[in-house]
């Protein structure tokens, strides 16, 4: 297969440099990027703690220079309130999808809430945008897509594009939650699927059908699937681990996959071809994950996070050539 060439260009946005709402200071997770003629905005999830002394996530941004050299402005409040009491989105939202869609802005969420004998679910909800992507209104208070008969848990990471009058989204599915060791809390598995819909809202899923096969294993937990049309193909990335021990053992930890498709429902795995890895003694050294993959001024750029799941927050690669 061809491989790709990617020209890295280092941690772009660092969250302790900047005053971030919420009272967040650290973590700009899963940044997403919605692109003006201007510059170019990154929404990204970062943490607040409440009074038990638990994470809250919420989504701000920062908008770049079209070159991603430069912050010109970090919002001063989260772009989208967190859910009500008892909702799927109560205690945070990481990570959100952001889309144009017929002059209207659409924030996908991934909202979670915390369990009692796990620790969070997860579901998708929709919200809209009518002020450039300043600030996200939720079309209602349930999600959009969430767990079901083949897919008991851990809904969430949902991409979506418009492509021939239909929406599709890759989203991740939980199959369930193990204890490793005697005594550890239990820790979970998710693969990616695929749904469409007709209006962005009614999907319907390819009920329990995982899409990209494992490379390492059945207990290989795959995270946060984005795809781009390259030339005749289109290319999915998106980040995978082992599903026990790998919070501090960077052989176990996150790496950025890749798989290829022609039709969108049939994906072939080749990591190989991505040709993008960490650098030793660097931001990045220990873990790739959680990437996005967009077009701007006709350049396509890699955005992902680096060690401990983008605590000092995220970087950024362009794409110079496939060979």
């Amino acid at each position: 297969m061809t491989k790709m060439r990617w020209k890295k260009l280092g941690k772009i946005f660092d969250p302790t440099l900047h005053h971030l709402p919420a009272g967040c200071v650290e973590f700009a997770q899963s940044p997403q990027a919605l692109v003006f003629d201007g510059f170019i905005r990154i929404y990204f999830s970062t943490r607040a703690t409440d009074v038990n002394g638990k994470y809250l996530s919420h989504v701000a941004f920062v908008d770049m220079d079209k070159t991603l050299d430069r912050a010109i402005r970090v919002s001063d409040r989260p772009v989208i309130e967190l859910g009500k009491l008892g909702c799927f989105d109560e205690h945070g939202i990481f990570p959100m999808n952001v889309m144009r869609h017929e002059g209207k802005i659409y924030g996908y969420t991934c909202g979670w809430n915390r369990r009692v004998a796990v620790s969070v679910d997860t579901a998708i909800g929709l919200a809209l945008s009518d002020d450039d992507g300043m600030s996200f209104k939720r079309i209602g208070d349930g999600p959009v897509l969430s767990a079901s008969l083949k897919e008991p848990c851990l809904v969430g990471d949902g991409f979506v594009k418009f492509i021939d009058g239909i929406f599709h989204m890759w989203y991740i599915f939980g199959t369930g939650w193990k204890e490793y060791s005697p005594g550890a809390p239990p820790d979970r598995t998710y693969k990616i699927g695929h749904a469409t819909s007709p209006d962005g809202i009614n999907w319907q899923k390819e009920e329990g059908r995982q899409i990209i096969p494992d490379r390492l294993g059945a207990d290989e937990s795959q995270a946060l699937p984005t795809v781009i049309r390259i030339e005749d193909r289109y290319h999915m990335f998106f980040c995978y681990r082992q599903s026990s021990d790998f919070r501090t053992n960077r052989k176990r930890g996150y790496q950025i996959g890749h798989a290829y498709s022609r039709d969108l429902i049939n994906w072939s795995r080749d990591d190989l071809e991505l040709g993008i890895e960490g650098t030793d003694g660097e931001w990045d050294s220990d873990m790739l994950c959680y990437p996005h993959v967009f077009e701007a001024d006709e350049s396509i750029y890699l955005l992902y996070n680096g060690n401990q799941f983008g605590r000092h927050g995220f970087g950024a690669a362009i794409l110079e050539r496939t060979s």
